[in-house]
């Protein structure tokens, strides 16, 4: 039983081993991982796993097989009687035993090489790892596959890529563009939030991520940046899963770029099982996915649809796109995955400017459709949103319980990365309207009796009431507004026809006067502007981009009645579900284990770094040091190690307004707080800070350019290409950009603004081919 651990053999086996390209290579030290991973797509499925050594994966001890309608509880009591077993035997023969061995006995030895020392096998007990079985998963994967499969083939062979690249949804979904998971990771591409704002449109009203369309172009594009960062395809790929800064820090500290190197000694601490595992796996999915016959026998896979796609001219109710287009909720919603369950439960309008998809054949006349809509059933702005805002205590679960919604519908649709951590003062949105509704356009245009305004851009009190015809006075009395220069746009304000306002005290409002107040569009400063806040000594850094800052609808802060209504009941489909947040089969080593898989879930899914896309190294070195980067003050670091910024000056012998400069090593001192929770509290402040940057603009290409004699890295950054400095650096990690000589070659990425109207455009066009990417 020893042909999936020497290699010999495993590299021997007729038929099983893929063949190697110059762009993946597969070194012999990784053939058994690979095999194993093919076990596991073809051999077993989701209804048992294997026990196996999580460092040796050749090293396989037994087959779990449940009955099919076993529970939970009996699953875990039957994998916990399994390790106590196969833990039982390693121990007898860590101790020496080779002699009179039992069947059992034989059959746990037979995993590992003749010769195998007591040492490994006592260490083997510790390293016991079960994976569920993917064999059902990959065949349903491979028959939706075929709905994709020639538009992903189009856009790599576009961009030069190599085609291998169309197994990678395998690893992450088994092709569902539905996927979800509790941690962040949605779509086909299994995309965290971080990362994929980068390339997509990712809020409350629609998220590309579950678009497959969409989120394979932004895939590309990023596999294409890690690809152009490492110049390695196999740590290109793994990058996906581990970070561009993960795979540099590999790079760096084994002093190589070599895979099989990597991943068999690597040690970061953020190197886990699944980013270990992440391009073998990938390996194996390219090996069964070319030869799926091989192992499944003739399938019949999902046939490519042509679509067409519809701009939305006016915000529209779902029910109004049904009357149009003369079709069902279900196959709009089947094909625009996007739009979130706010959409589709009729909390939100379908948003302006959203790209509608539709198959050809049955939608030839959708423009024409579309364009019969009457005034009165489009409208001028999006349904407002109503927030909670986290008060000392709260809880989700409290929360959801005081306003009768889910807790899976409050993390899905705040993003929160887990629902155990809200902090105080923080913006929930909740489910629903509270009943508020826009103008229609009739309306608008003064074509139907209306009662309530949108405020817009520019708007003023004085304005709206000339335009209206209503007193001042009353305007503000009827709305409850005590300063009338406090107006916001989106903001909903009662005109006419209503009873005189009553005498209870106005509510705080939530926002502050700066947010309130209604304006043109300001400038949005760009995180040039923060870095050379953050005191930057690498040259001058010009001001800001001039590109206007979006304008959103404004919140109503809700307080629930004694009793508030059930929200209204809406059709989900199965597959909407939030999953359990897993990493699958991974069972500690207490003597009664709780594992935590589900059926659902794929191989290494769930597990995608924050800013993947991001190649800085924000992590504590072995020597307490770490690198200055961008964005970053010595304020800051001093708020993080809760210490005073001098004693950073004195530790680090800094005089006095001494600015910290990029690139630069500082050593800190944990005497208050730990490294763990200074690297939390780092990264969340690089994640945040360049999630708000990429609510605002999105990465569409990449622009190469020859510098020339004379010529600034930061004049061209911020006057020709109109991009941040600190992004500059992370597309040209490696280049120190003031020592850059003639004839190098630098890498700019191209941004797109967001539109200003309220709601975010979509961030590419559904026909989008790579050329523009």
């Amino acid at each position: 039983m020893r042909w999936f651990w020497l290699i010999a053999v495993a590299v021997g086996a007729a038929g099983r081993v893929g063949a190697q390209t110059p762009d993946l290579p597969r070194p012999a030290a990784l053939e058994p991982d690979i095999q194993f991973w093919v076990r596991v797509y073809t051999e077993i499925d989701t209804r048992s796993g294997f026990i196996h050594d999580s460092r040796h994966l050749g090293v396989v001890y037994r087959v779990v097989r449940f009955r099919e309608d076993i529970s939970r509880r009996d699953r875990t009591r039957q994998l916990n009687q399994a390790y106590k077993e196969v833990r039982a035997v390693l121990a007898v023969l860590a101790d020496g035993k080779r002699a009179d061995l039992t069947a059992q006995e034989q059959q746990v030895l037979g995993q590992w090489p003749a010769g195998v020392s007591n040492a490994e096998l006592r260490a083997s007990s510790g390293r016991l790892r079960f994976q569920l079985g993917q064999s059902d998963r990959f065949r349903a994967g491979l028959v939706r596959s075929g709905a994709w499969r020639s538009y992903i083939e189009g856009l790599l062979a576009e961009r030069g890529l190599p085609p291998e690249l169309i197994a990678m949804p395998h690893v992450e979904s088994s092709f569902d563009p539905t996927a979800y998971s509790k941690v962040g990771a949605a779509g086909m591409w299994q995309f965290t939030r971080s990362t994929g704002l980068r390339y997509m449109r990712i809020d409350h009203i629609v998220d590309e991520r579950r678009d497959p369309f969409i989120s394979t172009v932004a895939a590309i594009r990023l596999l294409q940046n890690n690809y152009d960062v490492l110049r390695s395809w196999p740590l290109a790929i793994t990058a996906y899963n581990h970070g561009q800064a993960g795979m540099r820090r590999a790079v760096r500290q084994l002093g190589t770029d070599a895979i099989a190197t990597i991943l068999r000694h690597y040690e970061g601490r953020t190197f886990g099982f699944a980013s270990r595992n992440f391009y073998v796996a990938f390996l194996a999915a390219v090996e069964v996915d070319a030869d799926y016959e091989q192992y499944f026998g003739p399938l019949e896979l999902a046939q490519a649809v042509d679509t067409t796609l519809v701009e939305i001219p006016d915000y529209l109710t779902v029910a109004t796109l049904q009357s149009a287009l003369k079709t069902d909720r279900g196959i709009l919603r089947s094909w625009n995955p996007a739009l979130t369950d706010a959409v589709w439960s009729g909390d939100k309008f379908v948003p302006r400017g959203f790209d509608l998809r539709l198959p050809t054949t049955m939608f030839a006349d959708a423009v024409s459709h579309l364009a019969l809509i009457s005034d009165t059933q489009r409208y001028a702005a999006q349904m407002p949103d109503i927030i909670h805002r986290v008060r000392n205590g709260d809880t989700v679960s409290e929360i959801a319980t005081r306003y009768h919604v889910s807790v899976a519908s409050l993390v899905q649709l705040n993003g929160l990365r887990s629902r155990n951590f809200i902090r105080a003062g923080q913006i929930l949105r909740l489910p629903g309207s509270e009943g508020t509704v826009p103008m229609t356009l009739a309306q608008l245009n003064g074509e139907q009796p209306g009662e309530t305004y949108i405020v817009r851009s520019g708007d003023s009190i004085d304005a709206i009431s000339r335009r209206f015809g209503v007193a001042e006075d009353l305007l503000l009395a009827r709305n409850r507004i005590v300063d009338k220069n406090l107006i916001y746009a989106g903001q909903e304000l009662r005109i006419g026809n209503f009873a005189e306002p009553s005498d209870e005290p106005i509510a705080e409002t939530m926002l502050s006067a700066a947010e309130q107040t209604v304006q043109a569009a300001p400038v949005l400063p760009t995180m040039a502007n923060v870095a050379a806040t953050a005191q930057q000594a690498s040259g001058p850094v010009a001001a800001v981009l001039d590109v206007p800052t979006p304008m959103v609808a404004g919140p109503v802060e809700f307080q629930p009645a004694e009793r508030v209504p059930e929200p209204p009941a809406f059709i989900r489909e199965p597959s909407d579900t939030l999953v359990d947040e897993v990493v699958l089969g991974v069972l500690t080593d207490s003597l009664e284990p709780e594992p935590e898989f589900s059926l659902d879930e794929n191989v290494l899914a769930i597990v995608q770094a924050d800013m993947a896309a991001d190649p800085s190294d924000y992590l504590v070195s072995e020597d307490g040091t770490i690198e200055v980067h961008a964005l970053e003050t010595l304020g800051h670091y001093a708020d993080w190690l809760e210490i005073r910024t001098q004693r950073l000056r004195d530790i680090n012998g800094m005089p006095f307004r001494q600015a910290v400069v990029i690139g630069q090593r500082l050593e800190l001192t944990f005497s208050n707080i730990d490294r763990v929770t200074f690297e939390q509290r780092r990264i969340e402040y690089q994640r945040t800070t360049q999630e708000a940057f990429f609510l605002a603009y999105q990465i569409t290409d990449t622009r190469e350019h020859v510098v020339q004699p004379g010529e600034s890295l930061y004049i061209l950054a911020l006057r020709t290409y109109r991009v941040p400095v600190w992004l500059l650096r992370q597309f040209n990690p490696d280049l120190d950009l003031d020592r850059v000589s003639t004839g190098t070659v630098v890498k700019f990425p191209a941004l797109q603004a967001i539109a200003t109207d309220g709601t975010r455009a979509s961030s590419m066009a559904a026909t989008d081919t790579l050329s523009g990417i």
